[in-house]
């Protein structure tokens, strides 16, 4: 793997890119031209404050060939001026794939939201090439698959979605066996690009209040919420 190291800053020990949306759309369009694998992950605030309390999962992001700095929680920490949400990388990632012939595989996510997702890109994106799209196998905390063996056809970008920790552990894990020239941790975009989950006004993205409409629109969210403060609290004791 060929990493930045040139962009990268430190956040409460976790790797970042301090890296634009356009910049790193040609880092990994680079990728997929060149030999070998890299895998890609989107560090948020919440993401970051549960990298404190395991080390496994620490180190799995700090050995990721790109970091995405996902979140407008990260410029409080002082060290990151560029930031962009993880789903619209990904998505711009889609229409490259689509322009440049790359093929793209979607693993993950709910009962059907992988094909959902797959569907709704080929319509927006007429032309895209997708090789798979299956919600997969049980992952577990440690990133074991748990239920069938899942042998994925060759691709140039694969999507992971089983939620962050379990697919990071995954792709590092399975890395040297994934038939793709790069794999990225994709978190719930499936479900905001299948239509399943609303995504908030640009406007207020663009705020930092995400959290907020999705609180709103998902109570029960409320628990990971309090990472937020943690994040906050470790940022100041730092």
């Amino acid at each position: 793997m060929t990493g930045n190291k040139s962009m990268k800053v430190q956040v409460l020990g976790v790797k970042i890119d301090d890296i634009s949306m356009p910049e790193a759309l040609m880092v990994v369009e680079k990728w997929v031209w060149s030999p070998g694998k890299h895998y890609i992950v989107t560090p948020n605030p919440e993401m970051i404050v549960a990298a404190q309390k395991d080390e496994i999962f620490k180190e799995v992001l700090n050995s990721a060939d790109l970091s995405i700095p996902d979140g407008v929680g990260l410029k409080l920490s002082g060290k990151v001026k560029n930031t962009f949400a993880g789903v619209d990388f990904m998505e711009q990632l889609v229409k490259a794939a689509t322009e440049k012939g790359f093929t793209t595989s979607f693993l993950g996510g709910r009962e059907g939201v992988a094909e959902k997702c797959a569907e709704r890109l080929k319509k927006k994106y007429p032309g895209l090439k997708v090789v798979f799209a299956e919600s997969g196998g049980e992952v577990d905390k440690d990133g074991n698959m748990r239920i069938g063996d899942n042998s994925l056809p060759p691709c140039d970008l694969l999507f992971v979605a089983f939620g962050h920790q379990k697919q990071e552990k995954w792709i590092a894990k399975n890395l040297n066996k994934i038939p793709a020239h790069v794999i990225m941790g994709v978190g719930g975009s499936f479900d905001y690009l299948s239509g399943k989950v609303l995504r908030p006004p640009k406007v207020l993205r663009s705020l930092g209040l995400e959290w907020l409409f999705r609180l709103i629109l998902e109570p029960w969210r409320i628990k990971r919420q309090v990472s937020l403060i943690k994040y906050l609290w470790f940022l100041a004791s730092g």
